[in-house]
């Protein structure tokens, strides 16, 4: 192969690039006229995380946590120019097959878009669509540039191809990609404001049932334990949310409807505001979370009570004879959560929440409303960003989660966790502090006992209990001995249970196992 082959091999494979560029481009400029989670980057990484297997999943979120989402638009972005590269290639030989392989862009990401849960219908296909077009005309006069056959030895001809023709043709069409691009971004953007200028304006009423004080022995001054409540920007986001939902809450509504439903109720965030609130300590647990690991977090919810709408509605639990056993719960993204309707009305502080910590709900924690049940994993209670409420049964519908091989019914685990010392670390000998957080829900936790290598177990100090809905930090004053040592925690909650020595994974109801660390003192 020539040399002058090679460069156009070169340039064609950066034609085919280009020419995605520009189909991604104008694509996200359209979006952002329709609607910005049509994008194709958005639609298709949507459809992959719907299609992708519960354990798969249950990985990414294990070992990179929210990370995974970005991973995956990085992914999707790689193999999108990948084969706008190939396309590039063939398109130097058989110009016209190539530029119309620009148009899988657009059949993928279409199909992706009209068949995701919260698609508005057939215009979420016409951003993909649009942007592919495009790419596929960029690419068919790139290519021609370079397969132009011209008479004459001016400097701009090269062996019968037009170098500046194609230059000038290439920089002009990344230069209008950039700016399709970029002013995708901003109008995109410019629909999100309204949402976060809605959630500026919020003032969350003083609660008329306000949380009790928090005990002062329930926060031990150790060095390493996590804090009783956790601060919202530390607090765990585990969901499959590509682009997170920003929704004004002036425009927001919650219809509840379904089995047993005698008075249907679609109410708005300011309705909310003006019914009596409820402020409550609880602690949420990511059903993904494993033995030891991050994804729990304490924070003091704000909301109203959930049961009191549902009975609003004429709902009856089935222990009244109600006829529905489970709510389904509807994201604006189109997620869907089933939770025991017997759970939420059994006298738990269950809500729809409105504020944490002191604020309106953060954007990535589901503002304006989402729902809060203590006790409960959250794939089958907290649905963020939630619109509607329907009252069924468990044989009738299968939740998102549960179609993937997740039970139906989750209450937390009795789990404890050692936050200090780390695992591998290196202490000196003497006395060293070992301390940590255990967590049953609903239950409460009455006892927490540490193990040092193969020695009995010994009662670890507790500290106060706020809540049962919270979970209860505890300590350890360990004489520690130089040599490598393997520290155990197991906790009992107050109905008696013993967490259980059984190792388990996640899927499908939550993990279960004693939390270790070994250590070298030194």
């Amino acid at each position: 192969m020539t040399s002058t082959n090679i460069s156009r091999a070169a340039l064609a494979a950066l034609s085919g690039l280009l020419s995605g560029c520009a189909a991604l481009a104008v694509a996200e400029l359209v979006s952002a006229a329709v609607r910005p989670e049509a994008g194709p980057v958005t639609a298709v990484g949507g459809a992959a995380i719907d299609r992708t297997p519960a354990g798969v999943k249950d990985w990414a979120i294990r070992n990179v946590g929210t990370n995974d989402k970005i991973l995956l638009q990085l992914g999707i972005l790689a193999t999108l120019a990948a084969f706008a590269l190939v396309l590039g290639l063939i398109a130097l030989r058989f110009r016209r097959t190539g530029s119309a392989g620009v148009m899988v862009f657009g059949v993928v990401g279409a199909a992706a878009a009209v068949s995701r849960p919260d698609s508005a219908g057939p215009a979420d296909g016409l951003p993909s669509f649009t942007g592919a077009v495009v790419g596929a005309v960029l690419l068919y006069a790139l290519i021609g540039r370079l397969t132009a056959r011209q008479v004459g030895t001016a400097p701009d001809l090269e062996l019968g191809w037009d170098r500046r023709g194609f230059l000038a043709a290439a920089g002009a069409a990344a230069l209008a990609s950039a700016g399709a691009g970029a002013l995708g971004v901003t109008l995109s953007g410019r629909k999100g404001q309204h949402a976060v200028a809605s959630r500026a304006k919020v003032v969350l009423p003083a609660p008329d049932s306000p949380a009790a004080p928090i005990p002062a022995g329930a926060r031990p001054r150790v060095a390493g334990i996590s804090s009783f409540t956790t601060p919202n920007s530390k607090f765990f986001r585990v969901d499959t949310a590509l682009v997170v939902p920003k929704v004004d809450a002036a425009d927001w509504r919650l219809r509840i409807h379904g089995k047993g439903v005698t008075r249907p109720l679609t109410v708005s965030f300011q309705d909310l505001l003006e019914r009596e609130l409820i402020e409550r300590d609880i602690t949420l647990t990511c059903v993904s979370n494993e033995v030891g690991g991050p994804y729990v977090g304490n924070a003091r919810w704000i909301g109203v009570r959930l049961a009191d709408l549902l009975r609003e509605a004429g709902v009856k639990p089935p222990s009244r004879r109600g006829p529905a056993d489970q709510l389904v719960a509807r994201s604006v993204d189109g997620m869907t959560l089933g939770t025991p309707v017997e759970d939420v009305m059994d006298g738990r502080d269950a809500m729809l929440a409105v504020g944490m910590n002191g604020e309106p709900l953060p954007l990535v924690h589901g503002f304006p409303v989402r729902m809060v049940v203590p006790g409960l994993y959250g794939y089958v209670s907290a649905c963020k960003w939630i619109e509607d409420i329907e009252l069924t049964s468990f044989d009738d519908y299968d939740p998102y989660w549960v179609r993937r091989k997740w039970a139906r019914r989750a209450p937390v685990k009795t789990q404890a966790r050692i936050d200090t010392p780390k695992p591998f670390g290196r202490p000196e000998a003497g006395i060293v502090m070992v301390a940590g957080v255990a967590w049953a829900q609903h239950r409460g936790v009455s006892l927490v006992e540490i193990r040092v290598d193969d020695g009995p177990w010994t009662p670890a100090g507790l500290a106060a209990q706020a809540t049962t809905d919270t979970w209860r930090q505890w300590s350890y004053r360990w004489k520690a001995t130089p040599g490598s040592h393997t520290l155990t925690v197991r906790a009992t909650d107050r109905t008696g249970e013993l967490q259980t020595e059984k190792r388990a994974r996640t899927i499908p109801d939550g993990a279960s196992g004693r939390h270790s660390v070994v250590v070298t003192v030194d």
